[in-house]
């Protein structure tokens, strides 16, 4: 009997032990669970998400935005862009280096190069023979530009002309039967209407995300620089369709796929996306791409006049009855506007039937016309409606076209001498020049000069184009002259030269 109570109790022990080493192991288990998951916590940054469940669901007309998009990611490309170091300060000659670099020789202030940075952003195709718009801040002073098409062909793009009072650049790249987008009609956008920005993100290309418009004629003072805060043109298209370092000059689309808007800023205080974007409304692209093909410049046509926005409390110190319009503080001598018996203390209220309630709104109606142009202005004045026809005018009060011209190639002493692009005279900070090559077999050997530098200004003459050099040479009968200029590096040089 005592045997059995023994095996009984053995038993029961060891069932017992079991079931502890059972809970205790469990324990532990949950407990390795629990730490296991607060480390996954630690990097909440980029989660894995599943969903294996499919739906029939359609999207009602007006928020199916599959037509937009596949319209417009072939013609959106990604913008590569590598900028040369810089290897000294533009502007930043003094009067002793012609003598320091004659007595040093031609390595005085010499750099050490650094590496080249690069830097990336969007573009839109508008034509099928090669010509793509983008930002002027995604290609300003760049060496060298590359677009990346939507089927990843790669090619070397050449500047054609930029605007930075709209912060318009039009790109040419050697291609033919590209995929285009059509401009769409901006002034048309409404508030709340639905478009997508297509553009290359971080580096993610062809990305689409969706908004709506939240505004139009917005003015964010990102344009207005020293050079150009009485020229610039702020009337942003406002969305809330998600924009990143990266989406500038990218394309803002409607529903048809047509391109309404030229992304170009954000509002953040961080960087990245943070609620608005802006872009610059196709009306206005339209016009400066136009400009920059046909004539190499924008033609820029002003109306002549200072303008100032118009609240409650100016219009009650000024006695103006309305707060739908922009007031004329004054008006320039010679311009279209006192021409057309416009005085300081009307308000405009409309250009061509068209309403303007604010600054941003006038300018970028003038903006759309050319110098010569003619334009039906409504006004206030004395609280009496008035109209007058103002022909527009440029920058020197004048109606004339500017047209860059079309330097040539020049031979002269036995080298030769070569127009500077554009892009490259934008990224050197220079108006003109003429490069020189072959100057081993010409005169100017003896200088110490090298084939690519080019030449800015010949004594106190400024070198424009190839044909100046030879013109202001020639005009110098006898004794020694400096020839200043820079080298596509960025370094400023001075050699002197000898006549008689």
């Amino acid at each position: 009997m005592k045997t059995k109570q023994f095996i009984v109790g053995l038993t029961l022990s060891a069932i017992l032990g079991g079931g502890v080493a059972v809970g205790s192991y469990k324990l532990l288990e949950d407990e390795a669970a629990t730490t296991r998951t607060e480390k996954i916590e630690e990097y909440p940054t980029v989660r894995y998400t599943s969903n294996m469940n499919s739906s029939d669901v359609v999207a009602p007309p007006g928020l199916n935005f599959i037509k937009a998009a596949q319209v417009s990611t072939p013609a959106v490309v990604h913008v590569m862009t590598e900028y040369s170091p810089s290897v000294a300060s533009r502007g930043s000659g003094s009067p002793m280096d012609p003598f320091l670099r004659e007595f040093f020789g031609d390595g005085f202030g010499q750099r050490v190069p650094r590496g080249p940075q690069v830097g990336s952003g969007s573009g839109v195709i508008i034509a099928s023979d090669g010509y793509i718009i983008t930002n002027n801040h995604v290609i300003a002073d760049a060496s060298k530009i590359e677009v990346v098409m939507d089927d990843k062909r790669k090619f070397e793009a050449t500047l054609v002309g930029t605007d930075p009072t709209t912060d318009i650049a039009l790109l040419k790249v050697n291609a033919d039967k590209l995929p285009t987008l059509r401009y769409g009609n901006s002034d048309e956008l409404q508030v709340g209407e639905w478009v997508l920005a297509v553009g290359n993100p971080m580096n993610l290309t062809s990305t689409v995300t969706a908004g709506i418009v939240s505004a139009k004629g917005r003015n964010i003072n990102i344009l207005r620089t020293n050079q150009n805060k009485d020229l610039s043109i702020e009337s942003f298209i406002q969305t809330d369709a998600a924009v990143n370092p990266g989406n500038s000059g990218g394309a803002l689309v409607n529903l048809n796929g047509d391109l309404v808007g030229i992304n170009t800023a954000i509002a953040s205080q961080t960087g990245s996306f943070a609620g608005y974007s802006f872009a610059v409304p196709s009306s206005l692209v339209s016009k400066v791409v136009d400009d920059l093909i046909k004539y190499g410049e924008v033609q820029r046509a002003l109306l002549g006049a200072s303008i100032q926005e118009i609240d409650a409390n100016f219009a009650k110190e000024n006695n103006i009855k309305t707060l739908n319009g922009v007031y004329i503080a004054s008006v320039e001598e010679k311009s279209g506007a006192q021409e057309a018996g416009l005085k300081a203390g009307d308000v405009i209220t409309a250009v061509n039937g068209v309403k303007v309630a604010k600054s941003s709104q006038l300018l970028e109606q003038i903006a759309r016309y050319r110098p010569g142009d003619k334009v039906k202005v409504d006004y206030l004045r004395d609280g009496k409606d008035r109209n007058a026809t103002v022909t527009l005018k440029n920058l020197n009060n004048s109606t004339e076209l500017v047209k860059r011209s079309n330097a040539k190639s020049v031979t002269f002493d036995g080298a030769t001498f070569e127009p500077v692009s554009k892009q490259e005279m934008n990224r050197l900070g220079i108006d003109g020049g003429a490069k020189i090559s072959d100057i081993r077999n010409s005169k100017f050997r003896d200088t110490g000069m090298k084939d690519g530098f080019i030449i800015t200004r010949i004594d106190k003459y400024s070198v424009n184009q190839p044909s100046d050099v030879e013109k202001f040479l020639k005009n110098i009968d006898s004794g020694v002259v400096y020839i200043e200029g820079v080298y596509p590096d960025g370094l400023k040089a001075y050699y002197p030269i000898g006549k008689g």
